[in-house]
């Protein structure tokens, strides 16, 4: 298992650990963006990262069948968590505004799935999961991300969410933003905002 300092270096390494003024996926305003994409476009160094988070889910959660990851950010790591995992990976992607499944994929009736992700802030994108998986009456065995940077008051998941790293990192809405965060400019980093 990687500690988090070394964790959090390889993050600073490929740029994937940003400070700005962003409005994430979930509309909440932070000063940090952690952008899972530049990491993982360094495999060697992602490597260990997801091998680590692999072996948190293997302790965790024992019988899943399924992993069902959101576009855009979660496509590389469910990919790779499957590789490891040995199990089919999914995903599930965007037509107006709503996750559907597409290409051909399905979720079998009564399979226990995983939905692993880049990051999970709010946990949005999970839940939209949630549904996609419930209308295919099957099992949600849990969740699943490189990097937990929710917190209690804003997290919409209730089950437990295995991570290889957990960042606490404040997140505001637009009429509570700091003073300090609102003389930096806006960066709206995230694939929900996509046209």
């Amino acid at each position: 298992m990687l500690s988090n300092r070394k964790s959090l270096n390889i993050l600073k390494k490929t740029n994937a650990l940003l400070d700005g003024h962003f409005v994430l996926s979930s509309g909440l305003h932070s000063s940090k963006y952690i952008q899972c994409a530049k990491l993982l476009s360094f495999p060697n160094l992602a490597k260990d990262i997801c091998i680590s988070l692999s072996q948190n889910i293997k302790k965790n959660y024992k019988n899943i069948d399924l992993i069902l990851s959101p576009a855009m950010g979660g496509i590389i790591v469910g990919y790779e968590i499957g590789r490891l995992l040995k199990k089919e990976t999914i995903f599930c992607e965007r037509v107006n505004k709503k996750f559907v499944l597409r290409r051909g994929f399905k979720i079998k009736k009564n399979s226990r799935v995983l939905i692993v992700e880049d990051v999970i802030t709010t946990g949005k994108s999970g839940m939209e999961c949630v549904k996609l998986i419930k209308k295919a009456s099957a099992k949600i065995v849990g969740f699943a991300c490189i990097i937990d940077r929710s917190n209690k008051k804003n997290l919409k998941i209730n089950k437990k969410i295995i991570s290889h790293i957990k960042i606490d990192v404040p997140t505001y809405k637009k009429k509570n933003l700091p003073k300090k965060l609102k003389l930096i400019p806006i960066t709206k980093p995230g694939s929900r905002f996509l046209k």
